[in-house]
């Protein structure tokens, strides 16, 4: 089974951005409980818009990988940048 880390991103009201960090080994569902409030508790009420995905073989190194991202808020800015 394939699992993915991801990056999603939601404007605020003064344009701002703000993101989030996860794994998964289904990204359309998971993006879409994200924007029908079932998602994570810090997700709920905004509307989330999927920039970031990489594919790993195992769920431990997605974990791993997520964890690393989660952390590095210089390269999320960079990936937020670049869409």
């Amino acid at each position: 089974m394939s699992y993915f880390v991801y990056l999603i991103v939601s404007n605020l009201k003064n344009n701002k951005k703000i993101s989030y960090v996860g794994y998964t080994n289904d990204i359309k569902r998971r993006l879409n409980l994200h924007n029908s409030g079932k998602g994570a508790k810090f997700t709920r009420g905004k509307i989330w818009k999927l920039v970031y995905y990489k594919k790993y073989d195992s769920k431990s190194i997605a974990m791993k990988n997520e964890y690393l991202l989660k952390k590095n808020y210089i390269l999320r800015k960079k990936i937020i940048n670049k869409r």
